[in-house]
């Protein structure tokens, strides 16, 4: 006999009201009690922070019902401690994984992997920017014990990710194992204050070392934004952190290859003479200012967003837009040892330029450095290697790349800058201060035994900018106030 439609509305009734069961469980991850704990804690869910980041209702959520379907009948997880899906950010599809705390401390179970594994390959397929919130414990300890298929490590995917989208990790409360491993592939790494991240957390650290100590003592969110450089960026708040990663993805393109996101004909965008600049610069080279005074200046009104600022301080790294286009800045800071070029500041310009280079962002850099660091403690540090590093990535880049020597630029300091004449620049431009030199004209001439006849012969042929004009070190020399309109003209072809 035929069904009626009676029948079959009876049916689908009793399905559909299984999946509103079902996804109730998913919605409510830890429960009340275990949500309660995560805001008396001052975090947000991982469902609040999904939807406060992106676009308003834009979320698309994925894999809601995994972990809720235990082969040996144990009891639901809540979408197994991941809520990932895509979302919207100033329209402009990412992926997003957030873990979940309040379900099993944000631990990555089979259901939970093979949903990770899912969306990062979402993102490498479909070419979407991705978005990691991490606060959880890593793997789940009861693995061992349960019987899954095997899928591709989510650790595989994001290698193969890198350099083809953006990927931005958020830290937001103790993240350990696997997850702070995944969070580590990212170009853009921001940390919560209150935040940690390490490889194992205290009681694996107890177990296998004897120390007692705690998540913030061993990879906190202060010591990993200025001592040790495995993360960027520090937020107050989680708002904090959500507006700096949401920027950062408005200044790139979706994908490699894709035009950037320009807005030459922005109020704040239009050229203009920068007559603070006589005041910021002394044209003397032993007198020290703030880069990043230069930097605001150049910038369009309230875009300079700083990269990684307390962390190799004599380098400044930023991003920002000139003319309404977005640009990499990378400069030497001469408030801090003069601008001298320390193996961690090395390390944080060659990392930032390559993220110029993989999305096409146009390269400016400002120098003003005595040079590489010297002495013991920095040839301990590597500073070497890291200068080695420095110089390779920006003889790697690719796009327009416009070098500006404000004032001194000595020795390999001038070289991973990028002043290495006629080097893929689009322009080289000097102000008429600059000074240049194979090693300072303070101190050179003692280094070199010199007489006090050469010593005097030194230093003159070091100041100015007219000799390296003439021999084509350069190919513009400009007044300090037209340093914006030159490099808009540059940015504009």
């Amino acid at each position: 006999m035929t069904p009626t439609a009676t029948n079959y509305r009876e049916g689908w009734q009793t399905l559909l009201d299984e999946l509103q069961r079902r996804t109730a469980v998913a919605q409510a991850m830890g429960g009340e009690e275990r949500i309660a704990r995560q805001h008396s804690r001052g975090r947000l869910t991982a469902r609040e922070r999904v939807e406060i980041f992106c676009d308003e209702s834009s979320f698309c959520e994925y894999g809601a019902l995994a972990g809720g379907n235990h082969p040996a009948g144990q009891a639901a997880l809540a979408a197994d401690a991941l809520v990932g899906g895509t979302g919207k950010v100033d329209g402009k599809t990412v992926v997003l994984l957030s873990e979940d705390f309040t379900v099993k401390g944000g631990s990555i179970g089979h259901p939970n992997a093979a949903k990770r594994a899912r969306l990062v390959r979402l993102a490498l397929e479909q070419k979407y920017p991705l978005v990691l919130m991490l606060d959880g414990a890593g793997e789940r300890a009861d693995n061992q014990k349960e019987r899954y298929p095997n899928n591709p490590s989510d650790l595989q995917l994001l290698a193969d990710l890198q350099g083809k989208v953006p990927v931005v990790s958020l830290v937001l409360g103790t993240s350990a194992g696997h997850g702070a491993l995944s969070g580590m592939f990212a170009d853009l790494i921001i940390m919560l204050e209150g935040s940690a991240m390490v490889t194992a957390g205290p009681p694996l650290v107890q177990a296998s070392l004897g120390i007692s100590t705690t998540p913030e003592e061993l990879g906190g969110a202060r010591m990993h934004t200025s001592i040790s450089g495995v993360a960027h960026n520090f937020g107050k708040t989680e708002q904090d952190c959500f507006a700096m990663a949401r920027y950062y993805l408005s200044l790139l393109p979706k994908q490699i290859g894709h035009a950037l996101p320009t807005t030459p004909q922005a109020s704040n965008a239009i050229p203009r003479t920068v007559d603070q600049l006589l005041d910021i610069i002394p044209p003397q080279a032993n007198q020290s200012y703030n880069m990043l005074n230069v930097l605001q200046e150049l910038a369009d009104s309230q875009s300079l967003f700083e990269l990684q600022p307390n962390y190799g301080s004599s380098m400044v790294t930023a991003l920002a837009r000139i003319g309404g286009f977005p640009c990499m800045l990378i400069a030497n800071q001469p408030m801090v040892m003069a601008g001298a070029i320390t193996s961690e500041a090395a390390e944080k310009a060659a990392h930032f330029m390559t993220v110029a280079d993989t999305f096409g962002l146009p390269l400016i850099t400002l120098l003003d450095n005595p040079g590489v660091m010297p002495g013991p403690e920095s040839e301990k540090s590597g500073i070497l290697k890291a200068a080695a590093r420095m110089f390779t990535a920006q003889r790697r880049y690719r796009g327009q790349k416009i070098v500006v020597t404000l004032r001194k630029a000595f020795g390999f300091g001038s070289s991973v800058m990028g002043m290495n004449p006629w080097d893929n620049q689009a322009v080289s431009m000097a102000l008429p201060a600059v000074n240049l030199g194979g090693v300072p004209a303070i101190g050179g001439a003692e280094a070199a035994k010199a007489s006090d006849e050469d010593a005097s012969q030194i230093k003159h042929i070091q100041s100015g900018a007219w000799v390296p004009a003439d021999a084509m070190a350069f190919d513009r020399i400009v007044d300090p106030r037209e340093l914006r309109n030159e490099i808009i003209k540059v940015l504009h072809r």
